[in-house]
């Protein structure tokens, strides 16, 4: 359970950060394929899939309320560092994937996804810089719909590997004000604000059954895909997976360069490698 907890925390981490995507880190980590499974199976493998989902999700809650308050220091005064770290991570589950095709050959069927998903992390993170308008959490019902669709569409991005759901957050302008609502509701709940409390649910309750919902179909269709075309699938993901740092690179800071800072970043780099080898055993 410590493990899982642990696995969810890193997914939680990595969806907090533009460019990084918890699905590619649930596949480096070598969760991914149970994660969809135990997903789309809750009903029929309720308490197997609830014993597998629980501690994940608690994770990535507790990285997403806490971890976040950490994470944006590091990237402010660590960026390369940090972004390395983070590098490290994702690399560190190919091994993994790789043994998924090996020995299978070489087809055009393989080599176009690798092509096409690579493209699409690339683009995305190239237009990634211009974040779209601050989006208007003020409490109605049309924020309340667009709230619900908008974590449908996250949600989606965010189990898809290799698509950041922070990213597309950051392009339609509502990654700054969800940050910030997490924060202003963990900060009213200490205080027991009651005010900032029912003004945090307003916000992110209608999103949370958005997320639910789109993690739900995702899943499904990607069950689908995987039941049909496994390595299709598997090589897209390669794709995901190798276009990831230069996603990384294409949106984040990496600040000033120095020979210091960039023997700290190789260890990082390291880090990050050897514990997504270790969570992926």
């Amino acid at each position: 359970m410590i493990k899982n907890l642990l696995k969810g925390m890193v997914m939680g981490i990595a969806n907090i950060i533009p460019g990084v995507s918890g699905g590619t880190m649930a596949v480096s980590m070598g969760i991914y394929d149970k994660l969809i499974h135990s997903v789309t199976h809750l009903l029929k493998e309720f308490k197997e899939s609830m014993k597998f989902l629980i501690p994940i999700f608690l994770g990535i809650g507790i990285a997403l309320v806490g971890l976040s308050f950490i994470i944006e220091p590091a990237f402010a005064n660590f960026p390369l560092q940090t972004n390395c770290l983070f590098i490290g991570l994702i690399v560190g589950g190919l091994p993994a994937v790789i043994n998924k095709v090996k020995g299978k050959g070489i087809k055009i069927s393989y080599i176009l996804p690798f092509l096409v998903f690579f493209a699409l992390v690339v683009g995305m993170a190239a237009i990634g810089e211009k974040e779209g308008a601050a989006a208007d959490l003020s409490f109605s019902l049309w924020s309340v719909i667009k709230l619900f669709v908008v974590g449908i569409i996250a949600s989606a991005t965010m189990v898809i590997p290799g698509v950041s759901g922070s990213m597309m957050l950051l392009l339609m302008g509502y990654y700054n004000p969800i940050v910030a609502a997490i924060k202003n509701f963990v900060t009213a709940l200490a205080a027991f604000d009651i005010d900032g409390i029912l003004q945090g649910c307003g916000i992110l309750v209608p999103m949370g059954l958005g997320i639910v919902v789109g993690v739900i179909l995702i899943a499904k269709m990607i069950e689908f895909i995987f039941e049909k075309f496994p390595l299709q699938a598997y090589w897209a993901i390669i794709g995901l997976i190798v276009a990831s740092p230069f996603a990384i690179f294409l949106l984040g800071d990496v600040g000033t360069i120095t020979v210091a800072g960039v023997l700290v970043s190789v260890i990082t780099f390291g880090v990050g490698f050897v514990i997504a080898m270790k969570l992926g055993d």
